[in-house]
């Protein structure tokens, strides 16, 4: 088995499968890359059990085969050639040698054969969507997810499929993001918890792709696939919490306000929050909100006054100042509206305005109890 393939080429491929193999695994095969040579395609493949996924590379070779080698000695190498073609040939001594311009390097390789297979999906069903979609999606919902585990269906995201749109949910029970997309549509109806990893990993990939992504999925598993790879993971088992619940429908009290200065300003009074609670207040009356934090034991305490555009009742209400800092991240519009309607019911953060057509974010935060 031999072929020769550039040597940036390889890396970059490599790199992003990369990211699927764990750092400390039980079965040590999984800490190899499988590369699969026939002919002129090689495809390359990494696992975790739960995830694995595969890119196809084009590389110069009239020779079939399959071997497992180990990832990071391979990636460590790879890191120092500057671009120029490198050449794998099989030894029959079990090491496989690679040839750059200035050297020759062999490493040790385990049979291919030994390399867990990818699962088959049976009977999936399929949707299409663009790549850029599916990372901002991703990355719109992903920060909300919880990490407890035990409750592992609050751990990833939520996929919602219908003939009317695609909706991803995320929440910790704390904090809850709902991301609709209805100029994107499904053949039927289908719901799914995606874990984590292979979304950060398809959200690092897709991030400026334009390509289309096909999402096939059945009960157990989904496998998506694009340009030239495809990844296939194990979903969460279980039922997803019933969201639509939660969100408070009647919401008299409405705040609009610039998202800059509101996330500037909740940020610099977070810092005279307590520790522990990182509760901060927001006092709205009139056209101002008061925005402030007080850590009684070191005597610590902050206040800023901002105004803000408001229709409701004043009303006093408290929140964890790192739920709603990292929501005001997450979002890219210039002015933000919170609704809420007591003290203890959820508000309710979106976008006034920077959305798509179609497009449609839901960010809930649970106050937390002020001592007044």
């Amino acid at each position: 088995m031999k072929f020769i393939v550039s040597s940036t080429y390889l890396l970059k491929q490599l790199q992003v499968l990369g990211g699927v193999i764990n750092s400390s695994n039980t079965l040590p095969i999984l800490d190899n890359f499988l590369f699969e040579l026939d002919h002129n395609a090689l495809t390359v493949s990494a696992s975790d059990l739960e995830t694995t996924m595969a890119s196809k590379l084009d590389v110069e070779s009239d020779s079939e085969g399959s071997i497992a080698i180990p990832a990071r000695l391979l990636l460590d190498t790879l890191k120092t050639f500057p671009e120029q073609p490198l050449t794998f040939v099989v030894e029959d001594n079990n090491t496989i040698e690679i040839s750059s311009n200035h050297g020759k390097y062999a490493l040790a390789y385990a049979d291919g054969k030994e390399f867990p297979k990818a699962v088959a999906l049976e009977d999936p069903s399929k949707t299409v969507v663009t790549g850029d979609v599916l990372a901002t999606a991703i990355s719109k919902t992903i920060f909300a997810a919880g990490n407890d585990d035990l409750r592992p269906v609050m751990s990833g995201v939520f996929f919602q499929f219908s003939t009317e749109g695609l909706t991803f949910v995320a929440t910790d029970a704390h904090k809850l993001v709902k991301y609709t997309r209805e100029d994107i549509k499904a053949n039927q109806v289908a719901e799914f918890i995606m874990p984590k990893k292979p979304l950060n990993l398809l959200k690092g990939i897709l991030a400026a792709s334009e390509d289309e992504v096909s999402i096939e999925y059945n009960e157990s598993n989904a496998k998506f696939t694009f340009e030239n790879s495809e990844l296939i993971c194990r979903l969460i088992d279980g039922k997803y919490p019933n969201y639509e619940a939660v969100i408070p429908k009647e919401n008299p009290n409405k705040l609009v306000i610039s998202r800059n200065q509101f996330l500037n300003s909740v940020r610099r009074v977070s810092i005279f929050s307590n520790k522990t609670t990182h509760q901060i207040r927001l006092k709205i009356a009139g056209a101002e909100l008061n925005i402030s934090a007080e850590d009684i034991d070191y005597s610590n305490k902050a206040e800023e006054r901002l105004t803000c555009d408001y229709q409701g009742d004043d009303m006093q209400i408290g929140f964890n100042s790192r739920f709603l800092t990292e929501m005001l991240n997450n979002l890219n519009a210039d002015d933000v509206q919170l609704e809420m309607s007591m003290p203890n019911r959820a508000g309710i953060l979106t976008p006034v305005d920077g959305l798509d057509e179609g497009e449609q974010v839901t960010m809930l935060v649970m106050p937390v109890m002020l001592n007044s």
